[in-house]
């Protein structure tokens, strides 16, 4: 490619979907990114390593590879779209702790690794689930390999039917399903987002289960638009709450204009912005005296939105799997979570509903030659 051919690539965007193919070169590179992110984060995660450890390498990895992206394009910014997770056994997930935390992992762990990256306000998330130990020759039985075939299976469904014309409440359908199959339970409160340019959690959203006390709209799906889809399951009752661990990443809340009193508290505010615009942070990757300063007045009158650490009652086991999804023309594109080994497990149950079997084995792209002779084919019958 010509110096030439670059610049105009790297050229400023207008069209903010996807339809502008600079857009759709933003996801990808984003998606390359927090792949290989997860992937040498798993490499990390071994007997009595450190989660900050292990979070703070994801994290500098991200932005060390997104440093190395679209160089010609002055002023852009990229990085950390999600800050990086580890979140053991019974732990749903946002576990991202300070600096001094002890906590290691172990032998048998349920691990969930989730992570994101932005190019140009741009996001793609992922998550994967890992077994620490875990081999082929001890595979993992009972009621934590039926959760992990139960999200997988699910994810691998919902990739499938996030198409135009489909609706989202279908999707819920098609998971709940999946779960009772398996015989685990979709965890509440999760969501699957819509994504826009530099909104993680965008008002169209997938509900993983339906549930009574919650209002639900549905939405028709469209050409063009970006998903994350989010499925955590738990061998247990699927309540997330909080516990003892205090919320260590945060975002701005855009909808408070609040005029900050506090120098301190406008200076932490200041470094938040420049660093990560208005997505997810860790305080890990502040220094610690001025995060602490400012962070009080700004949780008080709730400038910033607190990512809770939530956890399924003790002796449960959760599990997740998450990934984005552009919704192209030509067929779906999952980003993250291709090259992804899934653990070592065996599970008693399989996926029996015969349409959501043959769903799970279509393929993401659309084969235009055998599309068109379907439509003629319905032409003739008519």
């Amino acid at each position: 490619m010509s110096n030439k051919d670059q610049e105009m690539k790297e050229a400023p965007v207008a069209i903010e979907d996807l339809s502008n193919p600079v857009v759709v070169d933003s996801y990808n590179a984003a998606g390359i990114i927090a792949n290989n992110a997860i992937k040498h984060v798993i490499s990390k995660c071994v007997v009595g390593a450190l989660v900050v450890d292990i979070c703070q390498y994801g994290d500098d990895f991200i932005e060390q590879e997104a440093e190395k992206t679209f160089t010609k394009r002055k002023n852009l910014e990229k990085g950390i779209a999600f800050p990086t997770c580890v979140s053991v056994n019974n732990c749903v997930g946002h576990f991202s702790p300070l600096k001094g935390n002890t906590r290691t992992l172990q032998q048998g762990d349920i691990v969930k690794i989730d992570l994101g990256c932005h190019i140009d306000g741009y996001i793609a998330v992922g998550a994967h689930t890992i077994i620490i130990g875990n081999t082929a020759a001890e595979s993992k039985t009972g009621k934590v390999a039926d959760a992990i075939c139960a999200a997988h299976y699910a994810l691998e469904a919902a990739l499938r039917m996030i198409r135009p014309g489909k609706k989202s409440n279908e999707v819920t359908e098609v998971i709940e399903k999946i779960s009772d199959m398996y015989g685990v339970t979709s965890v509440s409160g999760i969501l699957s987002h819509e994504l826009k340019r530099f909104i993680i959690d965008g008002e169209k959203v997938i509900f993983s289960k339906n549930e009574p006390s919650q209002k639900i709209q549905t939405y028709e799906f469209q050409e063009n638009e970006v998903y994350c889809i989010d499925i955590v399951m738990s061998t247990g009752e699927g309540k997330a709450r909080e516990e003892a661990d205090r919320p260590t990443i945060y975002r701005r809340n855009l909808e408070n204009n609040y005029k900050l009193k506090s120098k301190a508290s406008r200076d932490f505010k200041d470094q938040i912005v420049k660093r990560y615009s208005a997505l997810p942070f860790p305080l890990r990757n502040f220094d610690e005296k001025i995060s602490k300063l400012g962070l009080v007045e700004l949780i008080e009158h709730q400038v910033l939105a607190a990512y809770p650490v939530l956890f399924d009652r003790s002796g449960c086991e959760v599990v997740q799997f998450k990934t984005t999804v552009l919704v192209l023309p030509n067929g779906n594109h999952k980003l993250i979570g291709t090259e992804f080994p899934l653990p070592f497990v065996r599970s008693e149950f399989s996926v029996t509903d015969e349409a959501i079997k043959t769903l799970i084995a279509s393929p993401l792209k659309i084969n235009k030659k055998a599309a068109k002779k379907a439509a003629a084919a319905d032409v003739k019958m008519e």
